[in-house]
């Protein structure tokens, strides 16, 4: 009797994973899960690039809808003025402007950061 057969007659198991069809089943896994151009670990790695890509399109759709808003705002006059005065600064030659800012706002000097 052949060692396989002596081995199948005390361990069962072997005689099951012995069979071709159960090899060659094995095999066909093995190689769809990790070794193919379609694996299930290159379907990971797509599909997480997939999720990145969709969350780019949500946010850049969100600013699109922002930047539509803001030019439908500067198309009256008095929203021009008020958006130049707010992030530019700019004032009537009357004017004085002073800009305050609190110690939280400010940037830490290089000092500060080496204690």
């Amino acid at each position: 009797m052949s060692n396989f057969k002596k081995l199948s007659e005390s361990y069962p198991i072997l005689k099951i994973l012995g069979n071709r069809y159960v090899i060659v089943l094995a095999f066909f896994t093995i190689w769809m899960l990790f070794l193919d151009n379609y694996s299930y670990l290159e379907h990971r790695v797509l599909d997480k690039q997939l999720d990145e890509l969709e969350d780019n399109k949500k946010y850049y759709q969100d600013e699109i809808r922002k930047d539509q808003e803001n030019i439908k705002n500067l198309k009256n006059p008095d929203q021009i003025e008020k958006y130049a005065r707010e992030k530019y600064f700019m004032k009537k030659d009357s004017e004085d402007i002073y800009i305050i800012e609190f110690e939280d706002d400010s940037i830490p000097d290089e000092k500060s950061k080496s204690l």
